[in-house]
């Protein structure tokens, strides 16, 4: 991420944690910046935003500070501040700078500029002048009158460059107040361009106002009540490994033939030709309603698949015969994907047209590879699903819980999130699903414009505040408590993971950043330890929903 002004600011990086996986190509997109996913996508970024980021000085109109509004002042040394990468240039006097504390985490630095800053700026323009104009009449290079270079250059072009010079070097000095606070690419100087115009001019002195985010305080509610968390962990069904791993055995259906069921009705294993209608079933005894997107024709049922297509559509179904109907009540459940169904009552009419059952090879040793590649023997071949299943119910659990510890942490903080790292993590994640989009429908150029039009953007701001501040005030506490509770991460895992993603980025052509990779690696890694540290000081009730 690139620095916006020359002075110490703490990335937003740095302050959030989150538990994502260890980046690669297909996860990367939760961490990078949006305009990075944009170039991830299809290298468009200049073309689709290539006026809308805005540079690092921004002069906006902004409101003067409240009534009654807290000042811390003091006085900047014209001695180099301190920072990691750029050191501030001397000046000649000291500066003044007031501090304002404004909302949303914000803070408001007014500034004063001594005349013997402002004339040591203006000498250094006209050196600069110099030697890059050519007066007439003068060899390049040589002292040329003042009045003359002035004439020649432009009065107003050398007052707008040497407030520009002002600006450039005072910023530094005037943002030492919040240097290890101030977030990145958020500060704008308030002031109007024509107003340090007319206070120079008369007064041969600046003023101006910086607006700047800085990182935001989190307050917990209770105090540390991160550290007794009673978590009620809801998961869709128990996963029952034992069970999995035997229908995952029944994949070498595919090695048999399908033979036409005559004597008998539908069970598990088969699979049937289905008609399938739904209409809702009104309270008020109104006229019901078709339901589009769950009826089909000649619909392919496998009941190896059941639960896959509707939740416990199965069980009303089993036994049905060929050309024969059933016809029953079902509740759509909470948890349906179509929002609009959830909940929703309706009458669903199956007919059966066609009902197969699958003729099997035996089960033996012979066609352990067939069923799973580089397996020899049938119980080799179930060991290796016992333990595959075994994985995904811990995974299963872990994830549940995870997910139910971020909930939880959200609401237990107050922090008063500044815009700038608001509208930076909502373009994180909208940056994020147009890479999911890329991936499952290939975008060509002017689909792409279109979905990353500020337009775009700023509807998924407005439509998914609520879901972008949660994540942030998960990310900000579960931030908070890596400090507090100093924790710290292995240097060697954090060095294999990313080189591992790195890998990654090279085998599919990518570009990448190794400073930010980095960063957004140690974020997962430093989040993985939180919720690990969490999980094991939690009192966690598992409940199937």
């Amino acid at each position: 991420m690139p620095k916006c002004l020359t002075h110490q600011t703490v990335s937003r990086s740095e302050q959030l944690h989150a538990s994502f996986p260890v980046p690669t190509i297909e996860t990367i997109g939760l961490l990078l910046p949006f305009h990075l996913c944009i170039v991830v996508l299809a290298d468009l970024f200049d073309k689709i935003h290539g006026n809308e980021n805005l540079g690092c000085l921004r002069a906006e109109i902004e409101e003067c500070p409240p009534r009654g509004a807290k000042l811390t002042r003091f006085v900047a040394s014209a001695a180099p501040a301190t920072a990691d990468d750029v050191v501030a240039e001397k000046l000649p006097a000291d500066i003044q700078v007031t501090e304002t504390p404004e909302p949303n985490s914000r803070v408001r630095l007014s500034v004063e500029v001594p005349a013997a800053v402002c004339d040591d700026c203006y000498r250094t323009v006209i050196k600069e002048f110099t030697k890059r104009s050519k007066v007439p009449g003068f060899r390049p290079g040589k002292n040329v009158p003042e009045s003359i270079l002035i004439g020649y250059v432009g009065k107003e072009n050398v007052k707008k460059a040497t407030i520009e010079s002002i600006l450039k070097r005072t910023l530094p000095h005037a943002m030492s107040s919040v240097s290890g606070r101030a977030l990145e690419d958020s500060v704008r100087i308030s002031t109007k361009f024509p107003e340090m115009e007319s206070t120079y001019s008369s007064m041969k002195s600046l003023r101006y106002d910086v607006i700047v985010d800085v990182v935001p305080e989190v307050k917990w509610v209770p105090e540390d009540g991160y550290k007794n968390l009673k978590i009620v962990v809801e998961i869709d069904k128990e996963i029952d490994a034992q069970t999995a791993a035997e229908q995952e055995l029944r994949r070498h259906k595919a090695l048999g033939a399908l033979r036409i069921v005559t004597d008998r009705g539908l069970q598990v294993g088969d699979v049937a030709i289905l008609d399938i209608s739904a209409t809702t079933i009104e309270q008020d005894e109104s006229a019901a309603q078709s339901i589009p997107s769950a009826e089909s024709k000649g619909f392919q049922f496998d009941t190896e698949d059941g639960d896959k297509v509707l939740p416990d559509f199965l069980d009303s179904i089993i036994g049905i015969k060929r050309g024969e109907t059933k016809s029953f009540p079902y509740v759509f459940p909470d948890s349906w994907k179509q929002e609009d169904l959830r909940g929703v009552r309706a009458q669903f009419t199956v007919d059966c047209k066609e009902l197969f059952y699958r003729d099997l090879p035996e089960l033996n040793d012979s066609i352990a590879d067939k069923i799973l590649s580089g397996s020899s023997t049938i119980e080799e071949v179930k060991e290796i699903l016992l333990q595959k299943f075994l994985e995904v119910e811990q995974t299963a659990k872990e994830q549940a819980t995870d997910n139910a510890i971020l909930d939880q942490l959200h609401k237990m903080v107050e922090v008063d999130i500044p815009p700038s790292l608001f509208e930076e993590q909502g373009r994180q994640l909208y940056g994020a699903q147009l890479l999911q989009i890329q991936a499952n429908m290939k975008l060509n150029e002017q689909q792409l414009a279109s979905l990353s039009s500020p337009k775009a953007v700023k509807e998924y701001l407005e439509n998914q505040k609520e879901n972008i501040t949660n994540i942030i005030k998960q990310n900000l506490a579960v931030g908070d408590i890596f400090k507090r509770e100093n924790l710290q991460i292995l240097m060697d895992e954090l060095v294999k993971e990313v080189e591992n993603s790195i890998s990654e980025f090279k085998r599919h052509n990518q570009e990448y950043d190794e400073g930010r990779v980095k960063e957004q690696v140690q974020e997962v890694l430093e989040g993985a330890k939180v919720l690990e540290w969490l999980r094991e000081r939690a009192d966690i009730q598992y409940i199937t929903k």
